[in-house]
């Protein structure tokens, strides 16, 4: 708004925001000091913003250069106050901020909020809205905020039920006011003790000073006028950069309050890599792995949020070139020493030096990922579990680092327990077996029943589960491994015939060889199959992958693999379905039955032979009604 009048502003909050400050409300106790954090976290964001605008209009900052952030008390009036002169906000920042959630990604993130105050209240500092934090300890909140080189002054006022008002101020200078009247349960957070403690807790690497205004604490021992005494502003935190010290001189929980700053997670990192690259360019990285993984992780988005410094100066969280997206799980600092301090974000995007940092890093986080896998096969396991399928967008992504990426990808199989690699697959292929045999679907406990594994399993034969949708895109950019080729077992080319079984001198010993007559029998039937399914199939022939089952749809080797064709169906980029190989199991019961009165007509068999195929693949079928009628033709045959 361009026009605002002297009147009180009242507005609704978002329906979103409604149900979040419900949350927070509600959130636990042993939770609510992360609101300072929140507070604090959000204060040092507005004050890097505004550094990095300044270098561009240095008349932003003009008599107010040195950025902090203060806390002071009122005991009489059981208010908390936080503030910074930061870049402050406009009546429509103010708005739109503190009233809606705006961003991308709305309703995923509503979508995770489950009502179980401890893990929505990770997740609200993760979106970005960890302001509504302070409503966890407070009946009423007062913003008053002026946006730097602006006259006017607004302030927003809520006790977080439903809505807001907006009023117009007045403020000293720019940035941030916030007061928290603190509820009666809240008021240890008016001891400066207890304020410093969470500050020294969890903000002590923020790069600018914290400060505490208020008289200093009762001396032991002093006359009754000595008591109270105003010794001016007491800096609560060391206020240097964290990724500038010796990483020596850093202790582990120190590391995991900056890493939970950087984040707004609640985990701990996994892996923390604090180093100083020198050479043709200079640059210092804090990088963490996080265990958890954030609940945005796979939005279409697939923005990666390290933040960018150059020479200790905020410049960007949003630098695309920095990190590939399929790092982006990766968070923490890199400060350059070669960029200029003026650079702009648009001059970022190609840029050498960046290109330069980005490859180092990546070579850097493939390195020591490689390294927890042969040395921590556990820690590597969950790891695994949280980000393996980012990864795999790397190996579709990035030909240069595909090499690398496939020794670190990992799979369940239908032989081992746990994870194995590519490289333990090849030490354990059966005698004669020269493919890495893999199975595509959504669940593992799914794609084990699957008819196409039987012949597989017979002769012990692994195969690989892959269940990430992106495994469809990077295998057609893989067609071997060491030399050995992937192969589908749902494609009609994957063929057991050379390969030993478990026991070699059992192959195939409890089989019977087939007759004259039943191969006629089977041949008959492959060309009666054939006449009454007409184009509904590919092609119809007799396998040897299936033991249990009497039949089962494999793909043609130049057409798209089942899985694949159904994900695509599902996401309306494909319309129609190829047919598929129909493989029949020549020593099942109910084939041989069909194969003895092949020269019948068998159009209804036919038919329902198929449709039995369908659904264990997990297909809709074209025309249920007609599986339906021919199924109770046959079973009113069959007890008649």
């Amino acid at each position: 708004m361009s026009d605002q009048t002297n009147a009180t502003e009242t507005h609704s909050f978002q329906a979103e925001v409604g149900r979040l400050l419900d949350i927070v409300a509600n959130a636990l106790y042993s939770e609510r000091e992360i609101f300072l954090r929140e507070l604090i976290s959000n204060a040092a964001d507005a004050c890097d913003r505004l550094r990095y605008r300044a270098l561009t209009a240095p008349e932003l900052i003009e008599g107010d250069t040195e950025f902090a952030i203060d806390l002071s008390t009122d005991a009489e009036a059981g208010t908390l106050t936080l503030s910074d002169n930061g870049s402050g906000m406009t009546h429509d920042e103010l708005v739109e901020n503190l009233g809606t959630i705006a961003k991308s990604g709305t309703s995923n993130f509503m979508q995770q909020l489950t009502g179980d105050a401890k893990k929505d209240v990770s997740l609200i500092g993760q979106f970005g809205v960890g302001f509504y934090s302070a409503f966890m300890v407070s009946s009423k909140v007062e913003v008053t905020s002026r946006a730097a080189g602006d006259d006017a002054a607004f302030t927003w006022t809520s006790d977080g039920k439903g809505a807001f008002t907006i009023d117009p101020a007045s403020r000293d200078g720019r940035g941030t006011t916030i007061v928290m009247h603190l509820k009666d349960d809240a008021k240890e957070f008016l001891e400066e003790q207890r304020l410093s403690h969470i500050v020294k807790t969890y903000s002590d690497h923020i790069p600018l000073p914290i400060r505490f205004h208020g008289p200093a604490p009762e001396l032991p021992g002093a006359e009754d006028e000595e008591k109270v005494v105003d010794v001016g502003p007491r800096q609560l935190n060391e206020a240097s950069a964290l990724w500038t010290r010796s990483k020596f001189d850093i202790e582990d929980e120190q590391y995991t309050e900056f890493y939970r700053h950087v984040s707004h997670g609640f985990d701990e990192p996994s892996m923390t890599l604090h180093f100083r690259a020198e050479g043709v360019i200079e640059y210092t990285g804090l990088i963490f792995i996080p265990t958890a993984r954030p609940f945005d992780l796979f939005h279409p988005d697939r923005k990666s949020k390290l933040k960018l410094y150059v020479r200790r100066v905020f410049i960007t969280d949003e630098c695309e070139d920095l990190v590939p997206s399929w790092l982006r799980f990766l968070r923490g600092v890199i400060d350059s020493e070669d960029l200029p301090l003026n650079v702009s974000r648009e001059m970022l995007q190609n840029n050498p030096v960046v290109a330069k940092i980005q490859a180092g890093l990546i070579k850097r986080i493939i390195s020591e990922l490689t390294k927890m896998a042969e040395k921590d096969a556990e820690s590597y396991e969950a790891f695994w579990d949280a980000f393996g399928a980012v990864i795999k967008e790397g190996v579709y992504e990035s030909a240069e680092h595909r090499d690398a990426l496939l020794k670190l990808v990992r799979f369940k199989s239908t032989t081992q327990p746990g994870l194995v690699s590519l490289a333990e697959y090849i030490e354990r292929m059966k005698e004669g077996q020269n493919e890495i045999f893999y199975i595509t679907g959504e669940d593992a406990e799914v794609l084990e029943k699957s008819p196409q594994l039987e012949g597989f399993n017979a002769k012990g034969v692994e195969v690989l589960y892959m269940t990430d949708p992106v495994d469809e895109f990077w295998i057609g950019q893989v067609p071997e491994f060491e030399g050995k080729a992937l192969k589908s077992v749902t494609r009609g080319s994957a063929a057991l015939t050379d390969i030993k079984a478990e026991d070699a001198d059992k192959d195939g010993e409890d089989k019977p060889e087939e007759s004259a007559d039943d191969a006629m029998e089977i041949s008959a039937l492959v060309t009666a199959l054939k006449g009454s399914l007409g184009d509904a199939v590919k092609d119809v022939r007799k396998t040897d992958r299936l033991t249990a089952s009497p039949c089962c749809l494999v793909a043609d080797e130049g057409a798209m693999d089942i899985h694949l064709e159904r994900l695509l169906k599902q996401h309306n980029q494909l319309n129609q379905s190829s047919p598929r190989i129909l493989e029949i199991n020549p020593d099942h019961a109910l084939i041989k039955a069909m194969a003895a009165k092949a020269t019948e007509n068998m159009d209804d068999a036919a038919q329902l032979l198929l449709d039995q195929a369908r659904i264990m693949e997990g297909e809709t079928l074209p025309d249920p009604a007609a599986f339906a009628r021919r199924m109770t033709d046959v079973m009113t045959k069959a007890l008649g």
